[in-house]
């Protein structure tokens, strides 16, 4: 097993909690009036009148897939060139944007975007873990508010299809997503779930019992050096959010009501849970592994069930 059970639960307990906020923040989305009308899901603007992409929703998977693979390259090269005060920037832009539409599908605009920012700023430039998690249950809401509308389910299948395949390359044969994920924990801007614990020993390794002491005086902090890490990637969060949301938006356009489409789609989530657990309980200590393949399977057959119900 990967980390202590405690870790594991813990983990597991942020992912879906990360998933059903994000459900409940793209249902916010839904003009449900308008819904009703037209028999399509219609989802209202986000916050300030801002655009989402106007593209071919069965062809979405291609500019999502594209985006990724530059924004990998530019951050390879912030990599490279050590750049954090540009990724710093990068980040905090990134995290303001998605806060905004995040709780802006329940505050009103301008208040949102005053929360976005403090919590954004308060996370790159006075990290701890419990910010940090906050505003990662919060962001990927605000990431599916603006994919899904665009997305129908063939893009949906696709894009985990190709992000799975990514994910295995990436991990186990450029192994350029290990490089990443230690150069943004290194520097305390990590785009997922990141759980500390245990504390590390290194002037005395024959004493492993003492490994999963945890210093008071330490919780709450980043100390990459001195403690273990459970962490779980933002596209292991993001694409399975995506992905239940796009089934959720096709059940209510196949005139399923709202609520009702809302606990088939986290079905989803819970398969794409026993996946990820499956992984974390089978995998070995001190080893990187995808995620994206085992989370994958878990939406694949959570839709299937879905279908059949």
């Amino acid at each position: 097993m990967k980390h202590t059970w405690q870790a594991t639960l813990l983990l597991m307990a942020l992912f879906l909690a990360t998933e059903a906020v994000g459900l409940v923040i793209l249902l916010s989305y839904v003009d449900v009036d308008r819904t009703a009308e037209t028999g399509i899901t219609a989802f209202e603007s986000l916050p300030f009148d801002m655009e989402r992409p106007d593209i071919d929703e069965s062809l979405s998977y291609l500019y999502i897939a594209a985006a990724i693979i530059i924004g990998t390259i530019i951050l390879l090269v912030l990599i490279k060139f050590r750049r954090v005060g540009l990724w710093k920037f990068w980040f905090l832009i990134a995290i303001a944007f998605t806060l905004t539409f995040a709780i802006g599908a329940f505050v009103d605009e301008m208040i949102a975007v005053v929360i976005a920012i403090f919590l954004a700023l308060w996370k790159i430039y006075r990290p701890n873990i419990y910010v940090h998690n906050l505003t990662e249950i919060l962001i990927y809401g605000g990431l599916a508010a603006i994919f899904v509308p665009i997305i129908n389910m063939f893009s949906a299948f696709m894009l985990l299809i190709l992000i799975s395949i990514y994910d295995i390359y990436a991990v186990w044969r450029s192994e350029h997503m290990i490089e990443m994920a230690k150069f943004q924990t290194q520097n305390r801007l990590f785009a997922g779930l990141f759980i500390p614990y245990g504390k590390k020993f290194p002037q005395d390794e024959k004493k492993p019992e003492q490994e999963e002491k945890i210093d008071e005086k330490e919780v709450g902090k980043y100390s990459i050096e001195k403690r273990r890490t459970a962490i779980l990637g933002g596209g292991d969060l993001g694409f399975p959010l995506i992905f239940a949301g796009v089934v959720m938006k096709t059940l209510i356009n196949g005139q399923v009501p709202v609520l009702d489409a809302f606990t088939q789609s986290f079905i989803i989530i819970l398969f794409a849970g026993i996946g990820l657990f499956l992984l974390l309980y089978k995998s070995e200590k001190g080893k990187f592994y995808p995620a994206m393949p085992f989370i994958s399977l878990g939406c694949f057959l959570g839709y299937a069930l879905v279908y059949f119900l």
